[in-house]
């Protein structure tokens, strides 16, 4: 959810100062882009060269970096424009006052005032100075304005007093940031399931039959509801991707069946299923448990069909928008719309192995996009991280209209 964010992160004088060399490493490590502004009393509590060293950005504390004749200036309005998101941690009483009543003497307020981003805060004082009148006035005032108060904690206090005003812990400053950006995306406190990848239906203990899908359609799928919001069950065949993602749970298959029982086991919870995963037809009628030896004279093999998931979703479908994929190679639209309605499908994904570029084992792929009531859209050749935004994008059109 942090990948790419631009996060500016404003430190003022206070003891606390010292935790946001861990809140630093903490967005560095979940992929945003960082760039501090000390106040010039936090220089005293924290190192700009560690901070500089952990944002991988030089660390920013006044207007102009070489005094009264320097031509090297500090842009706070660029810097406000920069930010997806602005944190000011710790948040001091004096600061907090300032920032309520506009007062603007150094960098760090003037990019407060210039931010057009969301804007959070976390108090740090001693206790007393925390239940002072001003300083819940500077905080009523703020939230008024629309910034983001993140809660102060109980505990030991610099003074050697014992209650509330400890700044909030790094990964709880972490978790504030990323309820923030979920905010207002459209697929917010919706529940996305995917399905990606192939079954393997097991001939004897080493081999099987399977396709060649990667999964990565699936993936791609996944994190793209993810990042609109979405809490995303990603039923994965087997695999060598990997996704880590806050607001995404793997559960890793291997067989039809097992993926039929964990589709059907987390369908009646969600608004969304999206069935990506190149399930096999058949499978093995039985499976040798030792490994089959070679013979002159060949190999038969009976087959029986697999449960058909999609078509099993579409019969059980209650609330759900329920998306499937088909892949042909003759007869593509008159197929892929048969299968739609046969199924119960309020929108079907036509990939043709005829398109170059399109299907497995590749990072392109080109689709048609067909819903319940005819409409067909087809897009040009892109990436499946594209096409995930394509197909996501014409999925809310519908769950909006």
């Amino acid at each position: 959810m942090l990948g790419g964010k631009n996060i500016l992160l404003g430190i003022t004088g206070g003891i606390a100062a010292y935790k946001t060399t861990f809140l630093v490493r903490l967005l560095i490590k979940a992929g945003a882009n960082v760039k501090v502004i000390l106040t010039e009393s936090a220089s005293s509590f924290v190192s700009p060269l560690t901070l500089a060293t952990l944002s991988k950005n030089p660390v920013l504390s006044s207007f102009v970096n070489d005094g009264k004749n320097s031509t090297d200036w500090n842009n706070h309005v660029a810097l406000g424009l920069w930010a997806d998101l602005m944190v000011v941690a710790p948040a001091t009483a004096n600061t907090l006052s300032k920032m309520s009543l506009g007062n603007c003497d150094n960098l760090l307020l003037a990019t407060y005032l210039s931010a057009k981003c969301p804007v959070l805060f976390a108090p740090a004082m001693d206790l007393d100075m925390y239940r002072h009148e001003s300083t819940k006035d500077s905080i009523k005032k703020l939230e008024s304005f629309g910034n983001i108060m993140i809660p102060v904690t109980t505990g030991e206090l610099a003074s050697g007093l014992h209650g509330e005003g400890r700044m909030a812990e790094p990964e709880d400053i972490i978790s504030a940031i990323k309820e923030c950006l979920i905010q207002g995306l459209p697929l917010k406190d919706k529940k996305v399931m995917v399905t990606a990848g192939p079954t393997y239906e097991a001939i004897d203990p080493v081999r099987f039959i399977g396709n060649h899908s990667s999964g990565l359609m699936g993936y791609e799928l996944a994190k793209s509801a993810a990042n609109l919001g979405a809490k995303v069950i990603l039923i994965s065949g087997p695999s060598s991707l990997s996704l880590k993602h806050d607001s995404i749970t793997v559960i890793k298959v291997v067989s039809a069946e097992e993926m039929y029982q964990e589709a059907h086991s987390h369908y009646p919870k969600v608004d969304i299923a999206i069935c990506a995963a190149a399930v096999a037809d058949y499978r093995p009628k039985t499976v040798a448990n030792q490994k089959i030896k070679k013979k002159e004279d060949g190999l038969t093999i009976d087959l029986v069909k697999t449960k058909d998931i999609l078509l099993s979703l579409g019969t059980n479908k209650k609330h759900q928008f329920l998306v499937g994929f088909a892949l042909e190679t003759e007869n593509e639209l008159e197929n892929a719309k048969a299968k739609l309605k046969k199924k119960n499908l309020d929108v079907i994904i036509l990939n043709s192995l005829n398109d170059e570029g399109a299907g497995f084992a590749g990072d392109t792929n080109k689709i048609t996009f067909i819903d319940k009531n005819s409409q067909i859209i087809a897009f040009d050749l892109k990436t499946k991280a594209k096409v995930a935004q394509d197909i996501l994008n014409e999925i809310l059109i519908r769950l909006n209209a």
